[in-house]
């Protein structure tokens, strides 16, 4: 019996361990985000660059028929042309983007990935028109001169940059949980990063790309749901930094309830369980080459999704309260719990701090129990595409 005891109290100090390890590094950077950040862009661009924004419609006709011409119609000085890409839109959907000037590219795949959809986009259209890709999600609208910044950064060098994603809709609980989880990654992942001089994380859209070099990365994407993460990983390894534009806005669609949560949670674990999977091993690797970007996307794939952590963190707690002879105390499992929420509030922005925020918070546990469920079908994203479902937009959405 002692011995079953003495093997389970190991077990549980590795993973108070690992859990340790995830709440450290969303301190760190959660602090690192408060510092100041090294400018992006210059004020002058000598030239304009030719903007190409690409939006993957996948099912989508009433969302695209509102948001693909408020694209369009983006007032930026040099050139720029919208090109959608349709996944199973409508004839009369296509038609009527065409006869507004907007460029539209139909695909057709066994399986459907953005990844893919952008790759045939790039292979159709004339690489010699175009020296930026701008990616939307088909839900997507770009702020007042989010093309004038983009091309700001390009001057400056940049070849990648990360727009600054945020809320277009806060008109359900889980959609306020959504806006908070995105400025949360926002704060950490790319500011906090950026803030000490290393490259932000791609979102999947609101990104631009040299032209030429985007195509390059999307070779061989595959039938992967996180091409955004794989590029993330291809682009370190070519030691070419991210940018981050963290005031220049892409407004997008927050989910509404908790089954559009689970779809959305299960693409995103099923694309971090691949990546570590398949780069944990190099990532050792290329650390001892110098590559310590590389290093840090590795260890983004063993980061716990946060509502888990919490949850996780709870069970913990509870467990060791009646005094168990095992295992950290509870003492132990109250830290971490106290730090991850520490992490996650200074990563919240002041215009968040509100009583909707406070309301939605009640809504905490049924998400936990939606991660759950998403942590337990993974499997099915490998098979079948799971979009985020979209609602046509109303009213546009304020500035932030």
């Amino acid at each position: 019996m002692s011995l079953l005891l003495t093997l389970l109290s190991l077990v549980l100090y590795a993973v108070g361990l690992f859990l340790l390890f995830n709440v450290l590094y969303l301190l760190f950077f959660a602090l690192a985000g408060h510092w100041k950040s090294i400018p992006v862009s210059i004020e002058k661009p000598a030239s304009l660059r030719r903007m190409c924004v690409l939006i993957p419609a996948y099912h989508a006709d009433a969302v695209i028929l509102e948001t693909a011409p408020a694209a369009q119609r983006h007032a930026y000085s040099g050139h720029m042309q919208v090109h959608v890409i349709a996944d199973g839109l409508q004839p009369v959907t296509v038609a009527k983007l065409r006869s507004q000037g907007i460029g539209v590219i139909e695909v057709a795949f066994e399986k459907s990935t953005k990844g893919k959809a952008l790759l045939v986009a790039l292979e159709t259209l004339p690489a010699e028109s175009y020296d930026v890709a701008v990616v939307l999600d088909v839900d997507n609208v770009m702020d007042t001169g989010f093309l004038e910044e983009v091309n700001r950064a390009f001057a400056a060098g940049y070849r990648v940059v990360q727009g600054h994603r945020t809320a277009k809709n806060v008109d359900s609980p889980f959609a306020v949980l959504d806006a908070c989880n995105e400025e949360i990654n926002n704060h950490i992942f790319r500011q906090g990063h950026a803030s000490l001089g290393m490259s932000a994380a791609l979102i999947g859209s609101g990104m631009a790309f040299e032209y030429l070099y985007f195509k390059q990365l999307l070779q061989d994407i595959g039938d992967t749901p996180g091409e955004d993460k794989e590029m993330d990983f291809r682009i370190v390894k070519d030691g070419v930094k991210i940018g981050y534009l963290s005031h220049s806005y892409v407004f997008d669609e927050k989910i509404p309830n908790s089954k559009a949560f689970t779809t959305q949670r299960t693409r995103w674990i099923a694309a971090q369980l691949e990546f570590l999977k398949k780069y944990f091993w190099e990532g050792p690797v290329q650390l001892w080459r110098g590559n310590g970007e590389f290093f840090d996307k590795v260890l983004q794939t063993l980061l716990v999704p946060r509502i888990l952590l919490l949850g996780v963190l709870g069970l913990f707690l509870l467990l060791s309260l009646p005094g168990w002879p095992v295992g950290p105390p509870p003492l132990f499992w109250a830290g971490l719990l106290l730090g991850t929420g520490m992490a996650l509030l200074i990563s919240l922005p002041a215009r968040m701090y509100n009583r909707q925020v406070g309301q939605a918070i009640w809504h905490l546990p049924i998400a936990l129990g939606a991660m759950v469920v998403a942590l337990l079908q993974t499997k099915k994203a490998k098979t079948s595409f799971l979009p985020t479902p979209h609602a046509a937009p109303g009213a546009g959405a304020a500035q932030p």
